[in-house]
């Protein structure tokens, strides 16, 4: 079954998917984070089951992204030592996928399906 919430993390210099790219999900309430999730991207660079069988909220959330761990696993250094995200849960029925496109020096995102 896939998670409520997903991920997954391409590094566009390499073209292929950052694999081993430790993640932490939270969900903000209140000016606190409250972590929800922590796993590591796949082989295939994605999270698609760290939620089990929580339920989602509607609410603000943030995914975080050690950057800076995956760049060093590659023996190089970035410029962003951590990638966050946050993003709004209007519709919990939804499925909500967060890709993060990255570079030692830039990164980008969307709401993927």
């Amino acid at each position: 079954m896939k998670s409520a919430i997903t991920t997954h993390i391409l590094d566009v210099n390499l073209g292929k998917p950052a694999a081993n790219v430790n993640v932490v999900l939270y969900k903000i309430e209140s000016g606190d984070h409250i972590k929800i999730a922590e796993s590591e991207t796949n082989e295939d660079g994605r999270i698609i089951d760290w939620m089990g069988d929580a339920q989602r909220e509607a609410g603000v959330y943030r995914i975080t992204f050690d950057t800076d761990g995956y760049f060093n696993q590659l023996g190089e250094r970035c410029f962003y030592p951590s990638v966050s995200i946050d993003f709004k849960i209007e519709y919990p029925a939804e499925h909500y996928h967060v890709p993060l496109l990255i570079s030692a020096h830039g990164y980008s995102t969307y709401r993927g399906s």
